[in-house]
């Protein structure tokens, strides 16, 4: 007996340690938390993603002993390779038991969707300049786009370690920018911080006792308010999508802001278009939070907090997730349409399918709708001519991305020249093109041959100042069919010591025809494999674009000709062997390397009648048609046609 109230003794001590009330609190933490919604906006390279780097490590998110790679947040080969951020992403830290989502966003105009899209997750940004460079156009535009939401940003001048920074004079001109771009009271009344992202420390004043990034931590909690949304946990469930990604194993994955109510596992919910049509009914598989680097599933996600949502097969971005019962969607931020187009069309070439696995036109047209499905700031169609399609989007490096990526897929593509999408005026039915803000910083020695040439491009100088260092700041306005091609000519006129920044500024009347391309290039006149010796002989027409030993068809381009038009050349023709013997010592064959393009470089080099051919091993450079009879016989009908 006196074993059995021993035993019976020890249950009773353990039975409150089993309550339920206790479990159900560990359990369900995060959602009692309070929460703020940031993102954090900048031009590219001002320093955003290093410091959400040193957010996380700050905030306790990392273990002491945990080995991080630089850039976190830049989790996609590519942008690890370029050093930018190209998508969107998401995380969290908790500092004093308030828990901040953090959406780290793209810095480049290119990606401007990107941004136009978060903002409607967030109740607050973080507008980060670097302390030498001031405002940049794409700070401007980011700027306006938070600014016309209500938004209500926090300045932090970053880099103010620089030996050249100016910290006071940048102030000045953000606060600039806010009055041009028609900012309210509150606004101009901006709360600003001084820091270092790189060495993780934020001050009010640059004098002030160093405390790590504790101030920003402060300022955000103080100044971005607690998400409305939280008001509205009783009403039905909604959300509205502003990120989609695909899972292997968790299928379509849907990241919003919960607007209203509560969402749980296996809840019935409703997708509706933005005009209200139904998509499709569903059910909540899981529930995936940003914590930090990684994801962890929630048993339930309430009004105010940014989730990740599985279940759904149709919805996309700017449709509404919502109970069954709700009918009204969430009116999505309106984006910015593309300026900029492409046509993809299938691999025709003799060397086609050689060294991709996916040249068919249907798995061409998937992978693009695909992706137009998540990227906003892309529009597909099909073109009108057979196997192509026309990508639009805002500028030559976004398209890229693109081409890239899918190559690297094993996609085999052939690219056209970029083209400008034109508009006309509703009223005046005047033609209208876009114009882009340009600035420019190079020494001052190089600023007469790039005002020189920008102006052959119809630019229109806005803007020119010293920026110290010896160098002049120049500001143009220009149509971005002016730009197409230029950087790299840009580089070789400021011997590579020049650097340009673009945003679109707005569509303006055409600016009449703008030269293009002033040499012709080398075109191959048959099949087989370039020899050495054909190509030293062809050295003085000019420099090759090709290797001995590579793979040549007929209408292939082989390198550019010193003179204006386009020349047939034969890059196979071997030396000639006798039976004549001599004393005489043979010439060596001593060859000038190659000029090797990137992708970029390939598109914005090709004319009108010329096309990129991507592979996952090469890139390059043919005619559209490549029977010479044909190009001749559409030569013709060009020209008379003018």
């Amino acid at each position: 007996m006196a074993i059995l109230r021993a035993k019976f003794v020890a249950v009773q001590r353990w039975t409150p340690v089993l309550a339920p009330r206790p479990l159900l609190a560990r359990r369900y933490p995060e959602m009692k938390m309070k929460i703020r919604n940031i993102a954090i906006i900048a031009h590219v390279d001002h320093g955003k993603t290093t410091l959400v780097d040193q957010l996380m490590k700050q905030s306790g998110t990392f273990r002491a002993n945990q080995q991080v790679a630089e850039r976190a947040m830049d989790s996609n080969d590519l942008e690890r390779e370029r050093g930018i951020t190209i998508l969107a992403k998401a995380t969290s830290v908790v500092h004093n038991d308030i828990r901040i989502n953090i959406v780290d966003t793209p810095g480049h105009a290119d990606f401007g969707g990107e941004v136009e899209r978060i903002l409607s997750m967030v109740d607050g940004v973080i507008l980060l300049v670097d302390a030498a460079e001031g405002p940049m156009p794409q700070t401007k535009f980011v700027t306006g786009k938070a600014l016309a939401l209500g938004l209500r940003p926090i300045v932090v001048i970053n880099k103010a370690d620089r030996p050249d920074a100016r910290a006071d004079e940048v102030l000045n001109e953000i606060f600039d920018l806010f009055a041009a771009l028609d900012a309210d009271d509150d606004q101009l009344d901006f709360p600003h911080l001084f820091a270092s992202g790189k060495q993780g420390w934020a001050s009010d004043n640059l004098g002030d006792e160093r405390r790590g990034l504790e101030p920003l931590f402060e300022r955000v909690i103080a100044h971005v308010p607690e998400p409305d949304a939280v008001q509205h946990i009783d009403e039905p469930f909604t959300m509205l999508v502003s990120l989609i990604e695909a899972d292997p194993y968790l299928g379509r994955i849907l990241t919003g802001r919960i607007q209203s109510g509560v969402v749980r596992p296996n809840m019935s919910v409703r997708a509706l278009s933005p005009d209200g049509t139904p998509v499709e009914l569903g059910r909540i598989s899981k529930i995936l939070a940003f914590r930090g680097l990684e994801r962890s599933a929630l048993d339930e996600g309430q009004a105010g907090d940014i989730v990740a949502l599985a279940g759904m097969t149709k919805a996309t971005v700017a449709d509404t997730i919502a109970d069954t019962v709700v009918t009204v969607p969430i009116q999505a931020v309106p984006v910015d349409p593309p300026t900029l187009a492409m046509t993809f069309s299938i691999n025709d070439s003799p060397l086609a399918g050689q060294e991709g696995s996916k040249v068919q036109s249907r798995v061409i047209r998937e992978r693009l709708l695909r992706e137009a499905e998540g990227n906003v700031a892309l529009a597909v169609r099909q073109s009108e001519e057979n196997d192509a399609f026309e990508v639009a989007g805002r500028g030559e490096l976004q398209l890229g991305i693109l081409i890239e990526t899918m190559r690297r897929e094993g996609f085999e593509l052939s690219i056209s020249r970029p083209r400008v999408i034109f508009r006309d005026d509703p009223e005046t039915r005047q033609r209208l093109e876009p114009i882009e803000s340009v600035q420019v910083d190079v020494d001052e020695e190089f600023t007469g041959i790039v005002v020189e040439k920008m102006s052959q491009r119809k630019a229109e100088l806005q803007d020119m100042r010293p920026s110290g260092g010896g160098k002049t700041r120049l500001t143009f306005n220009a149509p971005s069919r002016g730009l197409i091609g230029y950087h790299g000519e840009f580089l070789t006129d400021t011997r590579g010591t020049g650097i340009m920044n673009r945003s679109f500024l707005e569509y303006g009347p055409y600016k009449g025809v703008i030269a293009g391309r002033v040499k012709g290039v080398l075109i191959a006149n048959d099949t087989g494999v370039a020899v050495a010796y054909a190509l030293w002989n062809l050295e003085d027409r000019g420099p090759m674009f090709i290797d001995p030993g590579a793979k040549v068809y007929q209408g292939m381009i082989i390198g550019e000709h010193t003179r204006d038009n386009d020349l047939e050349v034969n890059p196979m023709k071997g030396k000639q062997l006798t039976n004549i013997r001599t004393t005489s010592k043979d010439e060596a064959v001593r060859l000038t390397p190659p000029r090797r393009m990137s992708l970029e470089q390939a598109i914005a080099y090709v004319g009108d009648d010329e096309l990129v051919e991507v592979t996952p091993q090469s890139i390059r450079l043919r005619k559209r048609h490549l029977d010479p009879n044909i190009r001749k016989r559409m030569s013709r009908s060009s020209d008379s046609a003018a």
